[in-house]
C-alpha cells in the first residue's frame, strides 16, 4: 500500500491529497533513519514514521494495512501511536493561550499578520 493512502486511510489526514502533500514537503519521516518519504512509498507493517501535522510532531508505528479507509473507532488495530504525551501538552496549552486573539478595535490581520500567525502555529 502506497504511504499516502496509508496515511488517509488510518485517519491521519483527512484527504489522500493532504497526505501526498505532506510526504512530498517533507513532514513525514522514517523514524529509524530519518529520511524523508514519498507518497508513493510502499508501506510495511512494523516500519515507524515522524509527522508533522499541523505543528503537532507525531510518531506512528504501522501494526497492519487496511484494506480501504476505516471509521475513528477501528484505527487502533492498524497503527500504535507512540507520540510522547509532552507533545500533546504542548498543543494543549499552545492552544490555551489564544495568541490569534486581538485587542478590540485593531482591526483584521493583515496579510502578512495571517502569514506570521500560521508560520508560528505550524513550524
Amino acid at each position: 500500500m502506497r504511504l499516502d493512502k496509508y496515511l488517509w486511510a488510518v485517519r491521519l489526514y483527512k484527504t489522500r491529497s493532504l497526505a501526498a502533500d505532506a510526504c512530498q514537503t517533507g513532514r513525514v519521516k522514517l523514524t529509524a533513519d530519518g529520511r524523508e518519504l514519498k507518497p508513493s512509498h510502499d508501506v510495511k507493517t512494523g516500519e515507524r514514521y515522524s509527522l508533522n501535522i499541523e505543528g503537532l510532531h507525531k510518531e506512528v508505528e504501522v501494526l497492519a494495512l487496511p484494506p480501504n479507509r476505516v471509521g475513528a473507532p477501528l484505527v487502533q488495530g492498524f497503527l500504535i501511536d507512540r507520540t510522547p504525551q509532552e507533545e500533546y501538552e504542548r498543543i494543549r496549552m499552545a492552544r490555551q493561550y489564544a495568541f490569534e486573539r486581538r485587542d478590540r478595535g485593531e482591526g483584521r490581520p493583515t496579510k502578512r499578520d495571517r502569514r506570521d500567525i500560521e508560520r508560528f502555529k505550524y513550524e
